[in-house]
């Protein structure tokens, strides 16, 4: 098997600027979404605000660590459920905003299914890392259940988060790449994949040791707003359970 793990990108720099904003560590599927949810946040929260994107897994070790962040949204509601149960999400602020789902997309839209993805013409695939990636963990998963996971292992290149995983097929790093439908929705070329993993609840909760408790929750609320829920859904996002 020859699986391929390149270099992750640099750690975030945390210096504050003179406003101090409020920091949201943010999976990277909502990259697409940063400018307009930059602007509704700021507004509902009444204070500059930058994200960080990463994976999930990533961004939660860095608030494992310290890191000083105000808010965090999970790709997967679990993540944050383990930060809490660890303490390093306020109790009882865990919340889901979204459902996440899988697409597929490579240059021209040449691959149009998981199973063109055997073919010997396609030679690396990328999925961001299951390790420590959602979205990685929903490719893999779609694969078993499909009968392609053993045989596309060979081709597969992990990526450091959905995002990245995406940059390495438009590089031309990888043939084609399963990533998340947020980030590829919006392109001709692009093929949602079928429901065949356990789809993706994405949650969100304060950091336990973030003094802007207040508007953290404001910023959740907006989340799962009519609002908020509007905005998501424009950029490939659909409701959580439930709603």
């Amino acid at each position: 098997m020859l699986s391929v793990l390149l270099s992750s990108f640099a750690a975030p720099s945390f210096a504050q600027s003179p406003e101090n904003p409020f920091l949201i560590a943010a999976a990277s599927d909502l990259a697409p979404l940063e400018q307009p949810l930059s602007e509704a946040l700021s507004r509902e929260i009444g204070a500059p605000l930058r994200f960080i994107f990463g994976s999930s897994g990533q961004l939660a070790a860095q608030i494992r660590n310290g890191a000083p962040y105000d808010l965090y949204l999970a790709a997967s509601i679990d993540y944050a459920r383990d930060l809490e149960s660890a303490g390093h999400i306020k109790n009882g602020s865990v919340v889901a905003y979204a459902t996440g789902r899988a697409g597929l997309w490579s240059r021209g839209g040449k691959f149009r299914s998981l199973d063109e993805l055997s073919g010997a013409s396609v030679v690396h695939v990328a999925i961001p890392n299951p390790a420590h990636a959602p979205y990685g963990i929903a490719a893999r998963q779609l694969l078993e259940n499909v009968g392609l996971w053993t045989k596309l292992q060979p081709k597969l290149v992990f990526a450091e988060n959905a995002r990245q995983a995406l940059q390495f097929a438009e590089r031309g790093n990888a043939d084609a790449v399963i990533t998340s439908w947020s980030l590829v929705f919006d392109r001709p070329d692009a093929v949602r994949l079928p429901d065949r993993y356990p789809l993706l609840v994405q949650g969100g909760g304060i950091v336990a040791r973030s003094t802007r408790g207040y508007e953290a929750n404001k910023a959740l609320n907006y989340m799962r707003s009519t609002a908020g829920r509007a905005l998501l859904g424009r950029f490939g996002l659909f409701p959580p359970p439930g709603r």
